[in-house]
């Protein structure tokens, strides 16, 4: 989602401007407090356009709540616009998708962090977890050597809480903006994503609230019991199709 040092990339032509140097600051502050959070849960209200064929944008979307205790605890609870639901576990040593409408789940081993889990499903499972970057205890450097340019917008108001408006672009034909709270948590309070390099230049945005960084953690929060007559299926073939329905449907 975030981040190439605005400051070292520019810094070769001109010198950052004061909107610039601020609009920085502002991410590097928040990717920093995020990272080191060791325990928080969020809603997430997002929706995303689905460009058809015609042309013609669709939108849908979803609210999620994420809980996470580092190093190596995630519990997911989704509902997308239709209706449909899933859950996601990770206690450490397993993954799990579970989709209670259909009673299916899928679990493959795996044991390490939750920096490793996302990787892991991201990159190997083929799992696209919306701003999963924000989970990621190394979402510092990733702002580095994502963005390539950023400006500060304006100050203004996210349900009553005042944010700081940053607009960035990143190497890699990707633009957003993200609102930032003021104060001693500078937590995210929404994001939109431009997909400029795709067709119809499709957003993401997600409303980012009830942020708690004591939510009530146990061990059984992020384990899976599969219910009675629960099927387990294929991560990568129905479990795909299925229960990880979390990325923008494509266009008919």
């Amino acid at each position: 989602m975030m981040a190439s040092p605005v400051l070292g990339a520019q810094a070769q032509n001109s010198t950052p401007s004061a909107s610039e140097q601020r609009a920085m600051a502002i991410l590097k502050n928040m990717s920093k407090y995020l990272a080191q959070t060791q325990h928080f849960s969020v809603t997430i209200r997002e929706g995303y356009d689905a460009v058809q064929k015609s042309g013609q944008k669709v939108e849908f979307g979803e609210i999620r709540k994420l809980t996470v205790s580092r190093p190596d605890r995630l519990r997911i609870e989704a509902e997308r616009s239709d209706g449909e639901k899933n859950l996601v576990f990770f206690n450490g040593k397993d993954l799990t998708v579970y989709t209670p409408d259909k009673n299916v789940y899928a679990t493959v081993s795996k044991e390490g962090t939750l920096d490793e889990v996302i990787h892991y499903a991201v990159e190997d499972l083929k799992i696209r977890i919306p701003l999963a970057m924000l989970l990621l205890s190394t979402l510092p450097g990733e702002v580095d050597n994502l963005v390539v340019s950023a400006d500060y917008v304006e100050t203004t108001t996210i349900t009553d809480v005042r944010c700081d408006h940053v607009a960035a672009r990143t190497a890699k034909g990707v633009d957003f903006q993200v609102w930032v709270a003021q104060g001693e948590e500078p937590l995210p309070r929404r994001i939109v994503i431009t997909y400029k390099d795709e067709a119809g230049q499709p957003q993401f945005w997600a409303d980012l609230s009830d942020w708690n960084l004591s939510p009530e953690i146990s061990d059984a929060l992020f384990t899976f019991t599969p219910p009675d007559g629960a099927d387990r299926i294929q991560f990568l073939t129905e479990a795909g199709k299925a229960t990880v329905q979390l990325t923008p449907p494509k266009g008919e």
